[in-house]
């Protein structure tokens, strides 16, 4: 069994990696650290878990103990966190936060979906963002290809959780319901990360026009993605076709997708359409998922040797 700890435990990403594993039939939760709820029973903050789990939270911390550690805490905290703990050379490591996404400091960007054979030889794991993870799936067969040449315009809406669990000004339900708003314009910091990793599988940087806005519902991305083409709608469909076709999670799909298709689910979506010279992409995940937590157990399979699927034969709903 691979024994696994869990830092930052109480937020959401944290609980959303707990609803996999205490399921996973190849993990054993050896902790879940977090320094304000010690002493509480899991349950009492991730509520879904009632019934599931009998772990408490605990503010004790054995890195000698596990196999592999997740970090779920605010970014910029992770690299904090080595600075004052030793890492076993054994250990592996998957961090949620963006402390690391640039490569620095052993670790490899987990894109499953680009770089899989380094994700498998490899011990530190800096997992992607939710818009970034969505922004690059619907991109990178273009990328792969040196067809992002031109100007990529991306408008993507996101549920109330990709803000965290700390309550804000623009989170409270009495502002977020019933509304819709944009921020950050053109300045997301998951777009550093975007154009870093397209530009280095495409050979140059592509210039990303990117609008993310902040959605009335609790979770999932879906992002619109455009750009000029000249390939034909059948010669785009196969190209992602194509590119993914090992990929277990990221389907093309031949019909207009939605949301609710991927909520609670590990899937990315992808619709592929070619209207007047521009190629269409719009692609769906859950944030906390596929751009998360279900990624983060998806490269924790392939660190360990396992089918990149175990565990995460996660069931969405259709209502």
């Amino acid at each position: 069994m691979i024994r696994a700890g869990i830092i930052g435990g109480a937020g959401y990403t944290a609980g959303e990696l707990l609803r996999i594993l205490v399921h996973h039939p190849a993990v054993q939760l050896s902790f879940v650290h977090s320094s304000s709820q010690a002493g509480l029973p899991v349950s009492d903050v991730h509520e879904n878990l009632v019934g599931e789990t009998t772990l408490c939270f605990t503010d004790q911390i054995d890195l000698n103990a596990i196999d592999v550690l997740f970090l779920c805490m605010g970014h910029g905290r992770s690299r904090a966190f080595w600075n004052d703990h030793e890492r076993p050379a054994d250990l592996r490591v998957v961090d949620l936060a963006q402390d690391f996404r640039d490569e620095s400091e052993g670790y490899v960007y987990g894109l499953p979906e680009w770089q899989q054979a380094r994700i498998e030889g490899a011990t530190l794991i800096a997992n992607p963002g939710c818009f970034a993870t969505a922004i690059q799936l619907a991109l990178l067969p273009l990328a792969a290809k040196g067809m992002l040449q031109h100007e990529v315009h991306v408008t993507a809406l996101t549920g109330s959780t990709g803000a965290g669990v700390k309550p804000g000004a623009t989170t409270h339900f009495s502002w977020r319901t019933d509304n819709l708003s944009v921020y950050k314009p053109f300045e997301h910091q998951h777009l550093i990360e975007v154009t870093r990793n397209l530009g280095q599988l495409q050979g140059s940087e592509p210039q990303i026009n990117f609008v993310p806005m902040r959605g009335d519902f609790a979770r999932g991305i879906l992002a619109s993605v455009y750009t000029d083409t000249t390939l034909t709608e059948a010669e785009a469909r196969t190209l992602y076709e194509d590119y993914y076709a090992t990929a277990p999670f990221t389907v093309v799909s031949h019909r207009p997708i939605n949301l609710k298709q991927v909520v609670n689910t590990n899937k990315c979506l992808l619709s592929v359409e070619v209207h007047r010279g521009k190629i269409h992409i719009v692609s769906c995940i859950d944030n906390l998922l596929k751009g998360a937590s279900g990624a983060a157990v998806q490269n924790m399979n392939l660190l360990f040797g396992l089918d990149p699927t175990t565990g995460l034969h996660l069931k969405g709903s259709a209502f």
